[in-house]
């Protein structure tokens, strides 16, 4: 397995997408999505092809599902098949998942 990256992530609601940064600057990948009141719809995981396979896209997805949890009021709609097999690898956080979250109501 490749060695873990370091990046910093953060979010950038004026691009809608979460942008991870290496320490010398450089954008190694992002993910995008859009918005509503209450769900946060991940749309595609991109990385940089010299940056795949060192953990910036699990860093990207992690960082946007933490960053929903913490604001408490939407779920998300992980459209992306990365971000869907993401969480699924990580259940402590299909309770922020669109249809998943609750039990269905009648």
């Amino acid at each position: 397995m490749s060695d873990q990256l370091e990046v910093t992530v953060s979010n950038h609601p004026d691009r809608n997408r979460w942008e991870a940064t290496t320490a010398d600057g450089d954008t190694a990948g992002y993910i995008a999505y859009a918005s509503t009141e209450d769900v946060v719809v991940l749309e595609h995981v991109v990385v940089q092809p010299k940056y795949e396979g060192h953990g910036v896209g699990s860093a990207l997805v992690r960082e946007a599902l933490d960053e929903v949890r913490a604001e408490g009021s939407r779920l998300v709609d992980p459209q992306c098949p990365f971000a869907r097999a993401w969480i699924t690898k990580h259940p402590d956080y299909i309770p922020l998942v669109y249809g998943e979250a609750a039990p269905a109501a009648d």
